[in-house]
C-alpha cells in the first residue's frame, strides 16, 4: 500500500476542565482526530462503511493480508483503512465514533481504558498473544551495553512506547526485574533504536520489529524477550494478550450482518497467516516500516479468535487486566469476558 493510501492521525487532546468527564474530553478530541485521520483506502462495496484503525506494527498482519487478498471485498464489505500514530489514538477515535474498529496490535489495555470511560462500547473479537516463543515485547539495550540482566538497568534511562499500556508495562517489568530507580521515558517506538545508538537511552521496553531492526543494523541487542509473560503473568510461555482487534458495540448493534461478515473475513486473514506465514509476510510492506531483509526476519505474533479462547486463556488475559487495576489505571476491576465478542 503506497503512502498516498495512508493517513496518519496525530492530534493534541484537549485538557479536561473541572467537572468534565473523560468521555466529554474524548468526544471533543474526536473532532481533531477525525479531521486528521480521514480514511484514504476504500474498498467500495455494498453495505455500511467499516472504518478500521491500525497502528503500523507487525501484529496487524492478518488485517493487512485480509485487505490485500480481497477477503473483505469478497464478503461485499466497504472497508476503509486508517493509519494512526499510536494505539491510544485508535481507542479515542473509536470512542469518538471516528472509526468503527481496531486491527490487531492495538493495545488491549488501551481499549479497556475506553471501556472504562464508556462501559459497553467495545467488543474484542481477535487478540494477538505473545510470549518467549511468539515474540512481540522485549527489552533492548545498545550493542555495547554491559547489561546482562534486567537488574543491571538500575537507575538507567529506559525508553517506552507512548500511552498508558506501554508505560505501565515498562515500569512493571523494570520493577519486578530488579531495575529499581530506572526512569521511564516515553518515545515513539520507531525512534527507540536511534535513541539507543545515540546514547540518549540506556535501554528500551519496545515491540517488534524494533529489536530485529537494531540487530540487523548492528546497533542494539535484545536483553530479554517475552518480558510481559515472565514478569506480569509469571510464566515466560504464558500468552500475553497485549493487542486486540475489536469493533464498537454501536457498529455491531446497528449493522449486525456486516459485523459478522467482517469478523469472518478477518478470520480468513488469521487463517492465512497461520497456514502461510512466509507468504503473508509480504503484506507487512506498506503498512509498516518492515521491508527488505527485515520482512523475513521479524517474529510473528500468534492469534486467537473470539471462539478459540480457552478458560486458561481468559485467566491469563484477566491477570493482565488486573495489573492495571492494581496500578490504579483502572478505577475498578474490568472483566475480560464482558468485552469479548460472543458471535
Amino acid at each position: 500500500m503506497s503512502d498516498s493510501h495512508k493517513t496518519t492521525a496525530r492530534a493534541t487532546l484537549p485538557q479536561a476542565d473541572e467537572g468534565s468527564s473523560r468521555r466529554q474530553v474524548l468526544q471533543r478530541a474526536g473532532v481533531a482526530l477525525g479531521a486528521l485521520a480521514m480514511p484514504a483506502l476504500a474498498r467500495a462495496q455494498s453495505g455500511p462503511k467499516i472504518r478500521v484503525g491500525y497502528w503500523p506494527i507487525a501484529a496487524g498482519l492478518p488485517f493487512y493480508a485480509a485487505v490485500e487478498l480481497g477477503y473483505f471485498k469478497e464478503a461485499g464489505l466497504n472497508v476503509e483503512v486508517v493509519r494512526f500514530a499510536g494505539a491510544q489514538q485508535i481507542m479515542e477515535g473509536m470512542l469518538a465514533d471516528r472509526v468503527d474498529g481496531s486491527a490487531n496490535g492495538t493495545g488491549s489495555a488501551n481499549i479497556a481504558v475506553g471501556e472504562m470511560a464508556a462501559p459497553g462500547s467495545f467488543k474484542i473479537f481477535c487478540s494477538n498473544p505473545s510470549n518467549l516463543k511468539n515474540v512481540l515485547d522485549e527489552v533492548i539495550v545498545p550493542i555495547g551495553s554491559s547489561a546482562k540482566t534486567m537488574a543491571d538497568l538500575k537507575g538507567k534511562r529506559i525508553g517506552s512506547g507512548p500511552g498508558i499500556q506501554n508505560v505501565t508495562l515498562a515500569k512493571t517489568v523494570l520493577e519486578r526485574g530488579g531495575a529499581t530507580g530506572a526512569t521511564v521515558v516515553e518515545l515513539p517506538i520507531g525512534q527507540h533504536v536511534a535513541a539507543l545508538a545515540a546514547g540518549q537511552l540506556d535501554g528500551a521496553y519496545t515491540l517488534e520489529p524494533t529489536g530485529t531492526i537494531g540487530r540487523l543494523n548492528g546497533t542494539t541487542r535484545v536483553l530479554e524477550a517475552g518480558v510481559i509473560a515472565k514478569y506480569v503473568l509469571g510464566d515466560p510461555m504464558a500468552p500475553w494478550f497485549g493487542g486486540s482487534a475489536s469493533l464498537t458495540s454501536s457498529f455491531i448493534k446497528a449493522n449486525p450482518d456486516a459485523a459478522k461478515k467482517y469478523i469472518a473475513a478477518y478470520g480468513k486473514g488469521v487463517a492465512y497467516v497461520r497456514s502461510k506465514p512466509a507468504e503473508a509476510r509480504q503484506f507487512l510492506k506498506g503498512y509498516t516500516a518492515i521491508e527488505g531483509a527485515l520482512t523475513s526476519e521479524v517474529p510473528l505474533a500468534a492469534y486467537t479468535m473470539y471462539n478459540e479462547f480457552t478458560p486458561a486463556d481468559i485467566a491469563h488475559f484477566q491477570k493482565f487486566f488486573d495489573l492495571f487495576t492494581e496500578k490504579g489505571v483502572f478505577p475498578k476491576r474490568l472483566l475480560v469476558d464482558s468485552m469479548l465478542y460472543k458471535g
